[in-house]
């Protein structure tokens, strides 16, 4: 067990699909989409639109041109880690210790690359530093189609965002946990809740029919959005390329503390993913925003 973990070598292709299953679990954007295979040189998706409808023809009329369009979509991976400091006592643990260590780290990374593709496919920043990050050049926020949020209305509000996709279909909502709140305290002429299964911090799988998530990412750091809704299923796409390595780092200063590792009796746990997505059209979402 030691010499596997000193070489730092990947965990079985169990675990791996294990822990991509979390993140499912724990991503708003990857349970109303589809996984895809990322090559880790990138992928280009191309969208074929056909704007025009079909042309009816009498007998001896001519026929008409239609206007088509093929745009490509690139979608190229970012590399994500996550890598803390923990005694040097862990080298010398018994197995089943390491193991419920090295389980635990596991679990935590994949919620927190589950968390991460939502904050960085919604807003375009670095997770962990809240800034926009040039690496990131699709990201929900850049839909202008938005609608001002008000709390007192906020079922209207989706009503309108609907309005602004025209003819893309609406096939899921990601709430911001206040915008949820809101919708579950509005009532009816007699007092009762519209919608009670997002009272007291419920988390449904659909509110109306539609697929739904609530979570904290919608509205991480500066962002203004209160929800956002769209066609996650047809146009937006993610996945993840190379293997999830857990590496033991047991020399050095990884963390770029000043601190040697040797010489403060610690060592380094590290894992490390690529992950890619990509947005085919903009314009099949909308934003209920915060206005300041």
């Amino acid at each position: 067990m030691e010499n596997v973990l000193s070489r730092g070598e990947l965990f079985n292709p169990t675990v791996v699909a294990g822990l991509f299953k979390n993140v499912r679990g724990k991503s708003s954007l990857a349970t109303l989409s589809e996984q895809m295979p990322v090559a880790f040189n990138g992928n280009e998706i191309f969208t074929f639109s056909m704007d025009d409808e079909v042309n009816l023809l009498g007998e001896n009329e001519p026929k008409t041109g239609g206007r088509i369009a093929v745009t490509p979509v690139r979608v190229v991976p970012v590399k994500i880690e996550y890598g803390a400091r923990v005694s040097d006592e862990f080298m010398h643990a018994s197995e089943e210790r390491q193991l419920d260590i090295l389980e635990a780290f596991t679990d935590g990374f994949a919620k927190k690359v589950a968390r991460g593709l939502d904050i960085m496919a919604m807003h375009g920043v670095n997770p962990r530093t809240g800034a926009l990050s040039q690496l990131i050049t699709q990201y929900f926020d850049k839909s202008t189609k938005t609608v001002p949020y008000a709390a007192a209305s906020c079922d209207d509000n989706v009503e309108e965002a609907i309005e602004l996709l025209g003819d893309h279909d609406v096939t899921g909502i990601c709430m911001a946990k206040t915008f949820a709140s809101a919708m579950g305290k509005l009532k009816n002429g007699q007092g009762g809740k519209l919608y009670p299964e997002l009272s007291w911090g419920g988390q449904p799988n659909a509110v109306n029919g539609v697929p739904a998530r609530v979570n904290s990412t919608v509205s991480f750091g500066t962002s203004q959005d209160m929800a956002i809704v769209g066609d996650f299923a047809n146009y937006f796409k993610w996945g993840y390329s190379k293997q999830i390595p857990l590496e033991v780092i047991p020399y050095g200063d990884p963390d770029n503390t000043g601190k040697d590792l040797k010489g403060h009796n610690q060592v380094y746990l590290r894992s490390e993913v690529y992950i890619g997505w990509g947005i085919l059209d903009i314009d099949a979402f909308s934003r209920v925003i915060k206005e300041a």
